[in-house]
């Protein structure tokens, strides 16, 4: 399992979740994306709709019935359960809020968006996380353009 931790400096979350869930799309893979403040779901709901101007990245917020159909799924909680996995059977979760949650670690990949507010939430599962032999940990960060470089 990966989890690729990625702070966020020169573009916020609604800029940078886009470019990540449009790879996993084209790669056919799926997406959960959580974030437990409906004001960040509401922009990265707009955020992917509007991601580009030929075109959207599909998707949907969690509960409204279309849940199993989505690439991408936007949820306020995990919407796991131990028998049938994420509600759209993603395998990628993102933490799109800047909050851990030892759940995602049920996922193959998960990737750990946080800032500034958030980061010493971040430093403190990037240690807890650290001898676990099962899971690889990588580190990216921007450069003032919003160029991300692995630095650990």
């Amino acid at each position: 399992m990966k989890v690729d931790f990625y702070q966020l400096s020169a573009f916020p979350v609604e800029q940078v979740l886009p470019r990540i869930a449009e790879r996993l799309v084209e790669e056919r893979a799926r997406l959960l994306v959580v974030a437990d403040h409906s004001a960040v779901l509401d922009r990265l709901d707009r955020a992917l709709w509007s991601y580009r101007d030929d075109g959207f990245l599909p998707h949907a917020i969690a509960g409204q019935d279309v849940d199993a159909e989505q690439p991408i799924l936007l949820s306020a909680q995990m919407a796991t359960d131990a028998a049938n996995g994420a509600a759209n059977g993603a395998r990628n979760i993102a933490l799109a809020d800047g909050q851990w949650r030892d759940d995602a670690l049920t996922f193959e990949r998960v990737f750990f968006l946080f800032d500034e507010e958030t980061v010493e939430g971040a430093r403190t599962a990037w240690r807890a996380l650290g001898d676990r032999e099962d899971l690889e940990r990588r580190f990216w960060r921007q450069d003032e353009n919003g160029k991300w470089s692995r630095a650990a």
